[in-house]
C-alpha cells in the first residue's frame, strides 16, 4: 500500500536508491544521512555571490541561482537549474532535484526534494518527502514530530502503521498542491495530484486524485 512507486515517479530524482521496492515509502528518511556520507561529491559548480552561507558537505551543481542570504549548511545535495532565494535555510542532510524552488524564509532538514518541486515562501519541511512538480503554498507546515514526544505513525482511517520514527512530516505526492497557510500533520500522506485547500489541518492518508476541502464559518455582527 504505501510502496514508493504509489507516490512518487523515481524517473525524476538522481537518487532513487533511496526507496528500494517492497518497503513503505517513508523509509528513505532513514538512509538520507548515510547516503549522503558515502556518495556526495563536495562541489560547487553554480556561481555563488556574496552573502551566501555554504557549509563544506555541499554539492551544488550547474545552473543553480543563489541568492544572498542563503544558508545551505549541509551535507546536502541540490541538482541543476534551481532556484535558492533570500533567507532559505537548509539544514542537515537535504537532497534536493533538478529545477526546484527553495524560497525565502523557508527550513529544510532530512527530506528528499524531487525535480521541479516548489517550497517558494514561508515554509517548513522537515523529515519529508516532496514529489515531481508537488507545490507548498505560503506558509506551509510540514510538521515532524508529534506533541507527546512519541512514535510517529501513519493513519489510513482503517488502521494505523508504526513507522519506528520519532520524526517523520509528511509524503507529498507528484504533482500534489497544499494550500497557504496549512499545517500537515506528522505522518500524513498526500496523494497523487491531490490538492489540499488553505487553512487545512489534515492528518492521515488522502488519496490520489482528491480534493481536500476546507469550510469556514463567518459571521459578520455590527461593530459596538
Amino acid at each position: 500500500m504505501f510502496a514508493p512507486s504509489n507516490y512518487l515517479d523515481l524517473g525524476h530524482t538522481q537518487h532513487g536508491i533511496l526507496f528500494p521496492a517492497g518497503e513503505p515509502v517513508w523509509t528513505a528518511l532513514t538512509r538520507i544521512e548515510s547516503y549522503l556520507e558515502f556518495r556526495l561529491r563536495r562541489e560547487i559548480l553554480a556561481v555563488v555571490p556574496q552573502g551566501v552561507f555554504i557549509g563544506e558537505d555541499v554539492f551544488i551543481d550547474e545552473g543553480t541561482t543563489l541568492e544572498p542570504g542563503a544558508v545551505i549548511r549541509g551535507p546536502a545535495w541540490i541538482g541543476k537549474n534551481c532556484v535558492i532565494r533570500a533567507g532559505c535555510y537548509i539544514r542537515e542532510n537535504v537532497v534536493v532535484g533538478n529545477g526546484c524552488v527553495l524560497g525565502n524564509s523557508c527550513e529544510f532538514k532530512n527530506s528528499v526534494i524531487f525535480d521541479n518541486a516548489e517550497v517558494p515562501h514561508y515554509n517548513y519541511v522537515g523529515d519529508s518527502i516532496l514529489g515531481y512538480k508537488a507545490h507548498l503554498g505560503a506558509g506551509v507546515i510540514l510538521s515532524n514530530v508529534r506533541l507527546d514526544r512519541g512514535e510517529v505513525r501513519v493513519d489510513d482511517g482503517k488502521k494505523s502503521h508504526a513507522t519506528g520514527l520519532k520524526k517523520f512530516g509528511a509524503v507529498i505526492g507528484d504533482y500534489a498542491e497544499i494550500g497557504c497557510n496549512s499545517v500537515i500533520n506528522p505522518g500524513s500522506i498526500i496523494g497523487r495530484r491531490s490538492i489540499v485547500y488553505p487553512l487545512t489541518s489534515f492528518s492521515g492518508v488522502l488519496p490520489a486524485e482528491s480534493l481536500l476541502k476546507t469550510r469556514q464559518q463567518h459571521m459578520v455582527v455590527p461593530r459596538t
